[in-house]
């Protein structure tokens, strides 16, 4: 059995383990929720002082061309793009995730209507995260031409799910519940054959789990900062379109940052040509200048070497608790194998979201989703293999003890 010396001795050879320090973590905690919020970069305190004190306080509206504010999401997005398997100028850093997946799959189904109008149907699984299907359920109702959605209940359903009617496939790359990482390339490839596009949610892969949209063949991708890209709480998303495809049709949310001639203050719109067509309305400066003290960190490693000690995190809390924990109601629901895992693991308990209050209130923070699921991130730049140990004794403890039927650990609030 893997024991806590074990666990320093990995921490000792562990080569990313110096990362670490660039990020402010509480002393006493152990943090397995960076799947949802990644921890704030030590650099992010300075730069938000220098951008609200230097740049905004003395330089004022100059800053948008001396601080370089008016091409910050074009720039960021050219470091984002590494990590997605992009190329510069094919990404932009810009508004969320629901709004930059309305204005892809609104420009998808505008393609496909051009192409094969009888095409109607958007794919996509039953367990995507709920905003991505509230977005396609609102955008078929307002579009108000016969769309409909396909919902599919597992992965091993979606090759039936895809046929001749299909316009769209939008599904996430890593799903949020249970950790199962779809095979990117092959259901892009299956989706081609039957005339679809693809659209996919990054959401739990960007600076999580290696991804190359090229490789992959993928026409559209958006995704979020603020998880394991570390840019803050509610930081701006990501949009990433097929070059083949950018320049087709315009995005519905035609804004002025949008426009190839941005300060001619034309009366008409015309989109700039490539990504920066999906750009909207006046960028949020101020947050979106934290994102880059996330890509800093990335930019002192590569997906590889991350993905390794993720494997290595999410093989040894899946090892511990199966051997701590084994003698309780736990159901691992996150893959075993490595091709189809994502960072995260999760296990079912019939009291799960009182063990997950109990855990945060020993200094374990974890997550937890309906239907009775606890969810653990594994963030490779911060997290230690002699934290996963201790995690796992507390949980242990806290179900060996029943500590979770405590009143207190009862109480639903609002964020779960």
């Amino acid at each position: 059995m893997t024991t806590r010396n074990d666990c320093l001795a990995l921490d000792a050879q562990d080569s990313l383990a110096p990362l670490r320090q660039q990020f402010a973590l509480p002393e006493g905690v152990i943090y397995l929720d960076g799947n949802s919020l990644g921890a704030r970069p030590v650099a992010a305190l300075a730069r938000a002082q220098a951008v609200i004190a230097e740049e905004w306080g003395n330089g004022l509206i100059r800053s948008w061309n001396s601080a370089g504010w008016r091409d910050l999401s074009e720039r960021l997005g050219n470091r984002l793009a590494t990590l997605i398997g992009a190329r510069d100028g094919e990404v932009v850093v810009t508004d969320t995730t629901s709004i930059n997946l309305f204005k892809v799959l609104s420009a998808a189904l505008r393609v496909q209507a051009t192409r094969s109008p009888e095409r109607r149907v958007i794919v996509t699984e039953t367990s995507n995260f709920p905003t991505d299907l509230y977005i396609a359920e609102g955008l078929a109702d307002m579009l108000q031409q016969g769309y409909t959605l396909r919902l599919v209940d597992s992965p091993e359903e979606l090759p039936q799910a895809i046929d001749q009617d299909t316009a769209v496939v939008m599904l996430t790359h890593v799903n949020y519940k249970t950790g199962y990482m779809h095979d990117m390339q092959a259901l892009t490839a299956l989706s081609h054959e039957c005339g679809a596009l693809a659209i996919w949610d990054l959401a739990h892969s960007a600076g999580a789990v290696p991804v190359d949209l090229h490789q992959a063949g993928a026409d559209y991708a958006i995704g979020c900062t603020y998880k394991y890209l570390n840019g803050g709480p509610g930081s701006q998303a990501f949009v990433w379109v097929s070059p083949q495809l950018c320049d087709l049709v315009p995005q519905p949310l035609s804004g002025w940052f949008g426009h190839s001639r941005q300060f001619a203050m034309e009366p008409r719109y015309e989109p700039s040509s490539g990504i920066a067509r999906y750009l909207c309305g006046t960028q949020p400066i101020t947050s979106l200048a934290m994102v880059e003290c996330g890509l800093d960190v990335f930019a002192q490693t590569d997906m590889a070497s991350l993905r390794r000690k993720s494997l290595a995190l999410t093989d040894l809390f899946i090892e511990l608790v199966e051997q701590r924990c084994a003698a309780h109601e736990l159901t691992l629901v996150t893959p075993r194998e490595h091709a189809r895992r994502g960072s995260h693991v999760s296990f079912e308990h019939p009291e799960g979201y009182a063990v997950i209050q109990a855990l945060i209130d020993r200094g374990v923070i974890g997550d937890y989703r309906e239907p009775r699921i606890m969810r653990f991130g594994f963030t490779p730049l911060y997290t230690t293999f002699t934290e996963v140990w201790d995690a796992v004794q507390i949980l242990g403890e806290i179900l060996d003890q029943k500590t979770w039927a405590q009143a207190q650990f009862q109480v639903r609030h609002s964020v779960t």
